[in-house]
């Protein structure tokens, strides 16, 4: 009896010892068969600028790797929203994710920032890549990605945030007043939303189509372009070119995931998102001008606001910087520093 037990449990540690060391060497055996398969999961629609540019980032990550490297893309939330998916990245159950800054804010208050009603303007962008690219904010970011677990690889374009509704002529301030908005779990945009008088009712994106059809939100606050994509112009009839925040899809691998790669091709991975990156930002504005043409082609009426206009909403939001003292003072004032 003693010996049949004996002879069990050597037999679970031994395979328990093999489950351990096959799962320590997963990176190196994998570049021992000549190929990494690096699963990349996002909630982006087909054609959306964001996809495009991991389709870009697929691209060159192959060529320059020669093959040792292939980067599969499940989009259009495939594997789930885009925090459920960098959860799995955060967690090591899948290699890299894109989550867009606002639910960011769910993994690291730190991201709120970028929430703040217009702490970044247009004019400016070129100022704000460089930032992102290089220097104190992007090493700033990294480190709050680092204690997280996550490695950034792509501060992806989104784009500009403008409000739209489903009914409601809206051509000023006073119009928002009242509408059912959809938001992303960031306390900010929930904040910014109530500011303008505004019912905040936070809705998954894959989820935001159907509350939209069934009246369960009446309005939400996207770019052109995911509204274009996400075909929202079908639904939607009213909107105005608020640029009330600006909002970037990121790019993540897991960290342990990455620093277990070898060097080489840890340096290919970053590289080829700096590329994919330029290029990415590139072709984003154009694309977001085809996409307000399609939506006002659609049917939706959409309003441009005077400058006094949109001064009147930034002097309406702008007490919501003050509701978030989380956010640090020190990285306010490096975003700050790139509108100047």
């Amino acid at each position: 009896m003693k010996k049949g037990l004996l002879k069990v449990s050597v037999l679970i540690l031994t395979c328990l010892l093999v489950f351990s060391l096959s799962g320590c060497s997963k990176t190196e055996k994998a570049s021992a068969d000549g190929k990494i398969v690096i699963r990349l999961g996002h909630p982006m629609a087909p054609g959306n600028n964001v996809t495009v540019g991991y389709e870009k980032f697929k691209e060159i990550v192959e060529q320059k790797s020669e093959g040792k490297i292939e980067i599969q893309i499940f989009g259009n939330t495939t594997l789930g929203s885009d925090r459920v998916t960098m959860e799995s990245t955060q967690k090591g159950t899948l290699e890299m994710a894109s989550c867009s800054s606002p639910n960011m804010a769910s993994f690291a208050r730190e991201f709120m920032v970028f929430d703040l009603p217009y702490i970044t303007a247009p004019e400016h962008q070129q100022k704000l890549y460089a930032a992102l690219n290089e220097g104190e904010l992007e090493q700033y970011l990294d480190n709050v990605c680092g204690k997280i677990g996550l490695k950034p690889i792509m501060y992806s374009e989104f784009g500009y945030r403008n409000f739209v509704s489903t009914k409601k002529p809206i051509t000023k301030a006073a119009d928002l007043k009242g509408l059912k908005v959809r938001t992303t779990d960031s306390p900010v945009e929930v904040a910014v939303a109530e500011a303008l008088g505004m019912s905040a009712t936070p809705v998954a994106w894959g989820e935001t189509y159907t509350a939209l059809q069934q009246g369960t939100v009446d309005a939400e606050g996207n770019t052109w372009g995911l509204l274009s994509d996400a075909k929202h112009g079908e639904i939607l009839e009213y909107g105005i070119d608020s640029g009330h925040n600006y909002s970037m899809h990121l790019l993540m691998i897991n960290k342990k995931y990455f620093e277990a790669l070898p060097e080489d091709l840890q340096t290919i991975l970053v590289e080829s998102g700096k590329e994919a990156l330029e290029w990415q930002r590139a072709v984003s504005n154009d694309m977001e001008t085809e996409a307000k043409q399609k939506l006002i082609d659609s049917g939706v009426t959409l309003y441009d606001l005077t400058p006094a206009e949109k001064e009147e909403l930034k002097t309406i939001t702008r007490p919501v910087w003050d509701k978030f003292p989380e956010i640090p003072q020190e990285l306010i004032d490096l975003v700050t520093a790139t509108q100047k």
